[in-house]
C-alpha cells in the first residue's frame, strides 16, 4: 500500500517534518514495515514553508542578517536551481525578538522599532546565490515598518529633511523626508517574487497593519495610530519616487501582510500575491507526487473552522481528490462536526485529544501519541475496517 503523509506543523509541539516521521513510524510498526510511505512537508506560506521547501528538494542556506532588533541572527532560506524559499520569520520574526524569546510579551518599544531589515538581507543573499524567483513567505514578523526596513535591506536609503538615514522601525516613517534608490540592487530588475499570504488586509486604516495586526506586536493603542500615520507618510513619499503604483499598491489585498512587508513587496518588487497553500503545494509538486498513492493523510495541530478557510489540510484533500485518492486528517485537535470534515474531503479525522483529553499532554507527548494513531490507522486499513477515531475511542488506546 502507497501513502503519501502531507502535513502542515502541529504548533507548539512538532514541525511538519516530524509530523511525518512519527505519523510513518507509527504506520509501519502497525503494518510490519510493509507499507511504501511518501512524505511530503506542506505549509500554508507562513511558519513552516521552509521546511516543506526543503522536503521538497531544496538545499537549506544559512546567512548572518540583522534580527528585528538590529542583532545579528542566522537566518535560513533554501535554494533550488535559480529558485528561492524565503520564510520571513526566519529573519525578523517576533520569536526574535528577546524578551519573546524569554517568554515575555513584546512591549510598545517593539512594535515601534522592530524591523524588516533582515528579509532584505535574506533576499540579497538569495541573489547572491544565482536565484531570480524567490517566494517570500510571510508570517508571525516583529515589524510594522511597511517593508522599509526590506527595502533598506536592498540598498534603498531614507532620508529625513536633513538627508540623515532614518533609524529602524515603523515609528521613525513619520520623519521620513525622501527615498534614495541610488544604490538599490539592480539584479532585481531580472528577478520574479511571489508573495505567499492568505491576509487580504490593505497597508492603512482600520483593517490596515497597524490597526489589526500592531497590537499582536506590543502596540499600544496610541501606538497604533501613530504608526498608521507614519506608514501613511510612507506611502506619500514612495509615490514622489517610483510614481502612482505606490499608492495603489497600498489598497491592494495582502498589503498589510507582515507588518506591511506585504507593501514593499507589491509596490517596489512588483511581486504577485498568492495563496499560501497554493504556492506551497507547487513547488512541493504535490499533485504530480500523489500519482499512484492510495491513501493521503494530511494535517495540522488544530483543524476547526479556519482551516476550512483554505488552510493546509484544506488545500491537499482537494488535491487528492482530484486524483480520487481518499484522505485522513490527523491533528492535534478538531472542532469540526463529522459533517463539515466530509464536506471538506476527509473520510475520516483522527485527533490526540481521543487518546489523551488532556491537551497539555497532547502538546508535550505529541510524538508518542501520532504514532499510536499511526500504528491503529494502519491496523484498521489492514482490517479493511472504517477509520474513524472518534467511533471507537477504546480502540485507539493501544
Amino acid at each position: 500500500m502507497r501513502i503519501v503523509i502531507a502535513p502542515d506543523k502541529f504548533k507548539g509541539s512538532l514541525s511538519a517534518p516530524e509530523v511525518c516521521r512519527f505519523l510513518e513510524k507509527g504506520l509501519q510498526r502497525g503494518a510490519g514495515g510493509n507499507l511504501d510511505v511518501l512524505r511530503i512537508p506542506v505549509a500554508d506560506g507562513g511558519e513552516g514553508t521552509l521546511d516543506a521547501a526543503v522536503g521538497s528538494g531544496f538545499t537549506r542556506r544559512t546567512a548572518t542578517v540583522a534580527g528585528p532588533t538590529g542583532q545579528p541572527v542566522e537566518a535560513e532560506f533554501a535554494v533550488r536551481g535559480h529558485e528561492a524559499v524565503i520564510e520571513m520569520a526566519t529573519a525578523s520574526g517576533l520569536a526574535l525578538v528577546p524578551r519573546v524569546q524569554d517568554g515575555g510579551r513584546p512591549t510598545s518599544a517593539d512594535a515601534t522599532t522592530a524591523t524588516s531589515l533582515g528579509t532584505g538581507q535574506l533576499i540579497r543573499a538569495a541573489l547572491d546565490a544565482g536565484c531570480r524567483r524567490i517566494v517570500l513567505g510571510v508570517g508571525g514578523s516583529a515589524n510594522t515598518d511597511g517593508g522599509a526596513g526590506l527595502l533598506q535591506g536592498l540598498g534603498a536609503r531614507f532620508l529625513d529633511s536633513r538627508n540623515n538615514e532614518l533609524p529602524a522601525g515603523g515609528a521613525a516613517l513619520a520623519n521620513l523626508h525622501s527615498i534614495d534608490f541610488t544604490h538599490f540592487e539592480p539584479r532585481l530588475v531580472d528577478t520574479r517574487f511571489v508573495l505567499a499570504s492568505d491576509v487580504d488586509n490593505p497597508l492603512l486604516g482600520a483593517q490596515g497593519a497597524a490597526a489589526v495586526f500592531g497590537p499582536q506586536k506590543g502596540a499600544a493603542p496610541q501606538d497604533v495610530g501613530m504608526l498608521d500615520a507614519a506608514l501613511a507618510r510612507f506611502v506619500e513619499v514612495l509615490a514622489r519616487e517610483i510614481g502612482f503604483r505606490a499608492v495603489k499598491a497600498a489598497e491592494a489585498p495582502g498589503a498589510g501582510a507582515a507588518g506591511g512587508v506585504g507593501y514593499a513587496a507589491i509596490a517596489a518588487l512588483a511581486a504577485t500575491r498568492r495563496p499560501g497553500i497554493d504556492v506551497v503545494l507547487e513547488f512541493t509538486e504535490l499533485a504530480d507526487r500523489l500519482a499512484g498513492a492510495d491513501l493521503v493523510i494530511t494535517g495540522e495541530g488544530s483543524l476547526d473552522e479556519q482551516s476550512l478557510l483554505g488552510k493546509t489540510p484544506i488545500g491537499v484533500a482537494r488535491a487528492a481528490a482530484a486524483r480520487g485518492i481518499p484522505v485522513i486528517a490527523v491533528c492535534g485537535r478538531t472542532t469540526l462536526e463529522q459533517s463539515q470534515a466530509a464536506a471538506a474531503g476527509f473520510e475520516d479525522v483522527y485527533a490526540l485529544t481521543e487518546l489523551e483529553t488532556d491537551v497539555n499532554r497532547c502538546i508535550s507527548e505529541a510524538g508518542e501519541l501520532l504514532e499510536q494513531l499511526g500504528t491503529q490507522i494502519s491496523k484498521r486499513l489492514a482490517a479493511g475496517r472504517p477509520a474513524n477515531a472518534a467511533s471507537t475511542k477504546e480502540d485507539l488506546r493501544v
